[in-house]
């Protein structure tokens, strides 16, 4: 299946084919990075996005979706609006070398220039289980009427993800207890010290009950998001007991398809080193952004975006005759807009003076009333009430 707007020619046999081919783009991935990199291109180059599901997914308003299903479709965009002259290519990379990409079909795209952008996996319901949009809202609903039953819900994973979980429910079902549980003895190590008590005295004016310093020693006997009463051991000496549970941890990095090693040497998590103009190393034609590189720096979607910036302006150069130069340095700073429900929640930023942490009324306004889905919507080009 293919969708989008004109013909790249990217189906041709080589980057060495005239001037046509020598625009070819093929950006691996339609994700945050992937997506913004494909757009920003589109115009001056021939670029075909490869990404198996069929829409894009904004995985920062998930878990809302989770909690109000009847927003769950905001998250949803398909890619049919993102591109006006490339193509969308809705398969799986299986294999890339340095002049092209093989797809699950067996085909081959030409490139002269590759983008790498799958990003990572992480569990249902902060990143969707299914490459099908239909799909991902029917289990959405399904999740939600099992949270909805039950009257004691355990998070296992007090890091941004589980935090937010926890008051995106609270902010539904302010009723429910919500145990949050972590090994890490201190909550959101690496913040500022009024950022986690700040984060702090939001949580427990919420009611979550968090048991940091500890974790399950087995797991709830049915599975993540679904109700079935259960009382587990903890690595405290302690039990909990909870009616669901969700697991809020264990990120995969998305790099299968490099594991014959003709690109790059992926690190022990599955990343590629880049340069500081994103080149994978070793390649000036290749180029990687978010969570797939082993860039210094947490894993969001914000930073992606920004490689996206990055990356673009570079293979724009490139296209042109000229040299790239745009740079990318993480900030030394950690930042996070961490929303608990959409009026919560408790921000770190960058400033001149140092990092500033931001109080729950900028967090809502920045990110939290509408999770950055407008954003999204111009982004893809589409108007929503």
């Amino acid at each position: 299946m293919e969708s989008g707007n004109g013909e790249s020619g990217a189906g041709e046999s080589g980057a060495g084919q005239g001037e046509r081919a020598n625009r070819t783009v093929v950006v691996i991935g339609g994700g945050y990075g992937g997506a913004a990199v494909a757009k920003a291109l589109d115009e001056e180059t021939d670029v075909v996005l490869v990404d198996p599901k069929d829409a894009f997914v904004h995985a920062a308003g998930s878990l809302r979706a989770l909690v109000r299903p009847d927003w769950a479709g905001n998250i949803f965009f398909s890619y049919d609006t993102l591109l006006r002259r490339g193509r969308v290519r809705r398969e799986r990379a299986v294999s890339v070398d340095p002049g092209g990409v093989t797809l699950s079909s067996g085909e081959r795209i030409a490139a002269a220039y590759l983008v790498l952008a799958t990003g990572s996996d992480y569990p249902f319901p902060a990143k969707m289980d299914t490459d099908v949009a239909g799909e991902a809202l029917e289990r959405i609903r399904e999740a939600h009427a099992e949270l909805a039953a039950a009257g004691r819900v355990l998070i296992a994973g007090a890091g941004p993800v589980g935090l937010e979980l926890a008051g995106e429910i609270k902010a539904v079902w302010p009723d429910k207890h919500v145990i949050v549980t972590d090994p890490e003895a201190q909550l959101v190590p690496g913040f500022l010290p009024e950022f986690r008590e700040e984060l702090r005295r939001q949580l427990d004016a919420l009611g979550v009950e968090l048991r940091l310093g500890t974790a399950l020693t087995e797991q709830p006997p049915a599975g993540p998001g679904r109700t079935k009463p259960f009382t587990v051991p903890t690595t405290d000496g302690g039990e909990i007991s909870a009616d669901i549970w969700f697991r809020c941890y264990g990120v995969r990095t998305n790099s299968d398809y490099l594991a014959d090693g003709r690109v790059a040497v992926r690190t022990p998590q599955g990343r590629v080193a880049v340069t500081e103009t994103l080149n994978v190393e070793g390649h000036d034609h290749i180029y990687a952004l978010g969570d797939i590189t082993d860039v210094a720096e947490a894993k969001m979607a914000g930073y992606a975006m920004k490689h996206a910036e990055v990356v673009a302006e570079n293979v724009l150069a490139q296209v042109r005759g000229e040299r790239p130069t745009a740079t990318y340095r993480p900030s030394p700073v950690p930042s996070a807009l961490l929303p608990l429900g959409p009026e919560g929640g408790v921000g770190q930023v960058p400033t001149p003076d140092g990092p500033a942490v931001l109080p729950a009324a900028a967090v809502s306004e920045y990110k939290g009333a509408d999770l950055f889905t407008g954003r999204f919507a111009d982004l893809f080009g589409v108007t929503r009430g």
